[in-house]
């Protein structure tokens, strides 16, 4: 007998969940809309060459890849996953959005905001709150190099995640060229860069003794993996000038956290982080993520991209982006918040499918749509009293009887 369990890191979604699903997703949109933002669609599938250059991070680790099909298809002992795969699932709106625009960009405005909401498929190992296929909602300015599309990217993702309900959540800020700068002043030279930085990406979770160790395993000395973690931890804001001989760079961090800081209103934080890396070795100015409560990942998170766009272009292009993670975002509302679990205004009008004509009982539920209502046609059966109850399931404000009843009784 064939399971019918849903594939192992991925899930099916109840129509109450994702009732709360849709009515998030649609405040997320209407906030990003109302700031300018054009929500554009790419596929789910990219070419296998595309996604494996595009200094994922440990990411690529992860790919679904699609085998080639029919006599594109040949094997043999020594085949690589070019010579199997042609083609391999997103595992992030961010590269994806780089080819869309390379491919557009004569009939996108300069500069263009783009909004991306839709799955991405990671193959790693399912725990709560991460799974193998789940949602972001991303929001990126391409065509701006300076630090007010980095502003204007916080400012509208910290008011999306209010709306939803979120207070008190904290925006951590560093910036990859300081890092790369304070990388190599520890002793590591720049091939180096890339390594170093998926390791330190894993500090939150296995601390300086685990960085340390990860980093001499992959052959680097003590002595200069040492010196990087005495820096790292004893870096800040204010004397940021004696490690690093950066002034553009730590200008534009100051300026962006201090100007996102007057803009928050005491509804959330700002802060400078050193140990934040972002994962993704396609970053190469200022990096965000944002933290909330006692949860131990992020909820959102994003960076400056200007060097990939320029893979797919004649022409390198400024990019920058923030993606909120829906899923973990859903978690949490779940687990804390009343208000997530808020009932819609849904009746039910049951109507007899014997005596009742259709087309007069559908015209009667558009009047109540029409008054706001969502309303559920439902057909009444001989025990009307023992439906009625079994409908009394708190998804509903009430219900009405077509030809009967006037008004909306309570169950």
């Amino acid at each position: 007998m064939i399971s019918s369990k849903p594939v192992r890191g991925t899930r099916d979604i109840l129509p109450d969940e994702m009732k709360i699903r849709d009515r998030l997703e649609q405040q997320i949109l209407a906030v990003y809309r109302s700031h300018g933002f054009s929500r554009i669609e790419t596929p789910v599938m990219e070419n296998l060459e595309l996604l494996l250059g595009s200094d994922g991070g440990e990411n690529l680790k992860m790919l679904f890849t699609v085998l080639k099909r029919g006599e594109k298809l040949a094997l043999n002992p020594d085949a690589s996953v070019l010579d199997l795969c042609d083609m391999g699932l997103r595992f992030d709106l961010t590269l994806p959005l780089s080819r869309f625009y390379s491919n557009n960009q004569e009939v996108l405005e300069t500069p263009f905001k783009a909004i991306q909401i839709g799955n991405v498929f990671r193959a790693e190992r399912p725990q709560k709150g991460r799974f193998r296929s789940f949602k972001q909602c991303d929001i990126d300015i391409i065509g701006d190099p300076t630090i007010q599309a980095e502003i204007e990217l916080m400012d509208t993702t910290a008011k999306a995640l209010l709306a939803l309900g979120f207070k008190g959540f904290t925006i951590k800020v560093n910036h990859r060229q300081l890092l790369s700068e304070v990388i190599k002043k520890a002793g590591f030279d720049n091939e180096a860069i890339g390594s170093v930085c998926i390791t330190l990406d894993k500090l939150d979770k296995i601390g300086v003794e685990g960085v340390t160790q990860e980093l001499i395993k992959k052959g680097y000395e003590s002595e200069t993996v040492a010196e990087l973690m005495r820096c790292v931890t004893s870096i800040n804001l204010d004397n940021l000038d004696q490690w690093i001989a950066d002034p553009t760079a730590i200008d534009e961090l100051t300026q962006t956290i201090n100007t996102v800081r007057i803009l928050a209103n005491d509804n959330f934080e700002v802060v400078f982080d050193f140990s934040l890396i972002r994962g993704m070795g396609y970053y190469t100015g200022l990096i965000f993520e944002v933290s909330y409560g006692p949860y131990g990942y992020s909820i959102a998170g994003g960076g400056r991209y200007d060097n990939m766009i320029g893979k797919y272009s004649k022409v390198s292009v400024p990019a920058v982006g923030f993606s909120i993670g829906f899923e973990r975002i859903i978690t949490i509302l779940l687990e804390e918040q009343e208000k997530a679990q808020q009932i819609d205004p849904v009746v039910i009008l049951f109507y007899d499918s014997q005596a009742d004509n259709m087309v007069d009982v559908i015209k009667a539920a558009d009047v109540w749509r029409g008054n706001g209502y969502l309303v559920n046609l439902v057909a009444m059966k001989k025990k009307f009293g023992k439906q009625i109850a079994a409908w009394d399931n708190g998804q509903y404000v009430g219900f009405l009887v077509y030809g009967r009843d006037e008004e909306i009784k309570t169950f």
